[in-house]
């Protein structure tokens, strides 16, 4: 078993263990420590069924051939020793990153996610799309640089407005902390000619009863539920973790069948969906994050999230 991960990752943590106490052999490396401390041998022979070879660090190594599965969650891009100079550090850095990424892909395994299928999966003007084909109610939404569209967008919606990133990711301000570029409310009589700068993504603000971090395995579906307890938090729960109160939902059947056809029309079998429920119980779909957190979860819930990780990695279909 492969399970590639960044070092600090509590989900990853939280699969290891199982795999642990199932006495399954897991190797887990970070790609940012290849080419540097990492070491990959694999050939192809034109009558073989696919890539054969050793993939080592300096405590383990595993033969391709007897891999069975790969959890596969949001590794480091590969790290260039300093003595390569530009512009061959950006290029030997692509060019590792090609290798590690495409190699295991082409690995006949069970996976959780295929990198690339997660790729295609995280676009979220797409998911919209995807969701309501598949009969998820989603919120009015605009993506623009026109202040003329995002004011009559306003006018149409006629009530709160949000605005959030299109692809998600922190700011570099320079600083020791990195920034988060959280989800906020927005007043359309400040809309400027600032728009047209970027591209900006707007929706309607949807009211909330509470939200659900809705997880996906393998058609199992585990919902925590957050009530926020303040403006922050309703707002965006993750920008105010002290004032949010934790617990579990069952998810209605149109719901699941519909998160079901979801995921089957990306080819993926994890998800880290967020919905919010409305006053009178309607469930909207916000987004799904294909190499989403999950591990607080579990601590809040006690659902068996990690478990159901180790099932289906050993063959334990739902």
């Amino acid at each position: 078993m492969l399970v590639v991960a960044e070092r600090l990752d509590a989900s990853a943590d939280m699969v290891v263990d199982q795999l642990n106490r199932r006495s399954v052999p897991v190797m887990r490396f970070d790609s940012a420590d290849f080419p540097q401390n990492i070491s990959l041998a694999a050939d192809h022979r034109p009558t073989a069924p696919g890539w054969e070879g050793v993939l080592s660090d300096e405590r383990r190594s595993v033969r391709l051939g007897d891999v069975r599965a790969v959890y596969y969650r949001r590794p480091g891009r590969p790290v260039i020793a300093d003595t390569v100079a530009e512009p061959y550090t950006t290029w030997a850095q692509n060019q590792a990153d090609a290798a590690m990424l495409n190699l295991l892909s082409a690995l006949p395994v069970r996976w959780i996610n295929n990198p690339h299928h997660d790729r295609i999966a995280a676009h979220k003007p797409q998911q919209l799309v995807a969701a309501a084909r598949a009969g998820l109610r989603v919120p009015r939404s605009i993506i623009t640089n026109d202040p003329a569209a995002a004011r009559s967008f306003a006018r149409t919606v006629n009530g709160p407005l949000i605005c959030k990133p299109v692809l998600g990711g922190r700011l570099n301000t320079g600083a020791e902390r990195q920034l988060m570029v959280a989800t906020h409310r927005v007043d359309p009589a400040s809309f400027d000619d600032g728009i047209r700068l970027t591209a900006h993504y707007f929706q309607e603000d949807v009211p909330k009863k509470y939200e659900v971090r809705l997880v996906y395995v393998d058609g199992r579906m585990f919902a925590g539920t957050l009530l926020g307890t303040s403006d922050k938090a309703r707002t965006d729960w993750r920008t105010d973790y002290e004032h949010i109160e934790y617990g579990t939902a069952e998810v209605p059947s149109d719901v699941a069948a519909a998160v079901r056809r979801f995921m089957a029309s990306y080819g993926i079998v994890f998800g880290s969906f967020d919905f919010a429920v409305t006053p009178d119980d309607d469930w909207v779909f916000f987004e799904n994050n294909p190499a989403g957190t999950w591990s607080w979860v579990e601590n809040r819930t006690g659902l068996p999230i990690a478990a159901a990780h180790a099932d289906y990695l050993q063959g334990n279909t739902a």
